[in-house]
C-alpha cells in the first residue's frame, strides 16, 4: 500500500511504484489500465467482473497490481488459451528481464513449442507438462530469452534461435542463419522468417500459416487499431526493418498476431497481409 502510485482511479486496484512501464497490464485489460507518469496505473476500476484485472496481475514481472482490500485470487488463470480449440496460450508469468514480454504455449502432435520465456514456475511446469511438455523452445530475439534454458532442461527441449543474437542464448541447440526473407520450417507446419531490424538476430515464427509470434518486430496498436512497429525501439536499423517486415509481408500469411510487446490481434489473412503491406510503406517514410 505504501507504494502505491497516487494517480491510481479511486478504488480497490491500483498499481504500485516498482512498475517498469512495460505495458503488459494495458495490453491484457486496456479497459482497466492506461499509464501516467512514466508507469501504469489503474485508470477505470474494473466494473463488476475483474478477470481482466487478475490476468494483468498474474502477468505483472514486478508484481506490481494488487488491491486495497487483499482480496483471494481466483484459481489458476495461466496458460490461458487465447481462444477455444486453438491450442495456443497467453503464458502469463512474465519476466523482468524480458521487460515484461509476453510468450507463448502452442500444442501440437509432432511437439509442443514454447515461443519466448516467461519467468520459470511450477505454476506453469506442471500445466506443461500435463499438456504433453515442450519440444522446441522458439526465442524470436535476444531481449526475450528469460529462463529459456531452464524450461528446455526441465522438458530436454531444442532451443532455437537465429545466429546473429545467439551470444543470448549460449544453450541453444539449434541457430537460424538466414537472411531477410529466407524462411526456415523449424517442425511440419512451423516456418522462422528472420526479420532483422529491432535486433539483427529478429525473426518472426509463423504456426500453420495462421499464428504468428513476432517478438518485438511486430505488433497490433490498441489506439491506431492497426499494425506497428516501433521506431523508438529499433536496436539494429530502421532500414533494415522496413526491408526485411516487406520481406516477411510477400513471403508470409497468418490470421492472428501474437507479439512479445504491443497488443495482439486477430483479423482475417488477407486484411493482415494488407495492412503490413500498408505499414511498411508507412515506415519507409519514416526517418
Amino acid at each position: 500500500m505504501a507504494l502505491r502510485h497516487r494517480t491510481n482511479a479511486e478504488g480497490a486496484w491500483f498499481v504500485d511504484t516498482r512498475c517498469i512501464d512495460c505495458g503488459t497490464c494495458r495490453e491484457i485489460d486496456p479497459n482497466t489500465f492506461g499509464v501516467a507518469g512514466g508507469q501504469s496505473v489503474v485508470t477505470h476500476q474494473p466494473d463488476g467482473d475483474d478477470l481482466g484485472a487478475w490476468l494483468a496481475a498474474q502477468a505483472c514481472p514486478t508484481s506490481s497490481i494488487g488491491t486495497v482490500d487483499h482480496r483471494p485470487r481466483p484459481g489458476r488463470l495461466y496458460p490461458r488459451e487465447v481462444e477455444p480449440d486453438t491450442g495456443v496460450f497467453d503464458v502469463g508469468y512474465c519476466a523482468e528481464s524480458s521487460f515484461g514480454a509476453s510468450a507463448w504455449f502452442v500444442t501440437r502432435p509432432e511437439g509442443n513449442l514454447l515461443v519466448d520465456s516467461p519467468r520459470f514456475t511450477e505454476a506453469l511446469a506442471g500445466p506443461f507438462a500435463e499438456m504433453g511438455g515442450v519440444a522446441h523452445v522458439l526465442l524470436t530475439h535476444r531481449d526475450d530469452v528469460a529462463d529459456a534454458g531452464r524450461w528446455a532442461e526441465r522438458f530436454g527441449a531444442r532451443v532455437w534461435i537465429h545466429t546473429d543474437d545467439a551470444r543470448a542464448a549460449p544453450y541453444a541447440t539449434d541457430l537460424l542463419a538466414g537472411a531477410a526473407g529466407e524462411p526456415t520450417a523449424i517442425a511440419p507446419g512451423v516456418v522462422a522468417h528472420p526479420v532483422p531490424g529491432h535486433t539483427k538476430g529478429s525473426v518472426a515464427f509463423v504456426v500453420d500459416e495462421r499464428f504468428c509470434f513476432s517478438g518485438d518486430s511486430l505488433a497490433w496498436s490498441l489506439e491506431q487499431d492497426d499494425l506497428t512497429a516501433f521506431r523508438g525501439a529499433c536496436w539494429y536499423s530502421w532500414p533494415e526493418q522496413t526491408r526485411s517486415l516487406r520481406a516477411f509481408a510477400g513471403a508470409s500469411r497468418f490470421e492472428w498476431l501474437l507479439p512479445g510487446h504491443g497488443g495482439r490481434a486477430h483479423r482475417p489473412a488477407g486484411e493482415m497481409s494488407r495492412r503490413l503491406e500498408a505499414l511498411v510503406e508507412r515506415m519507409a517514410t519514416t526517418p
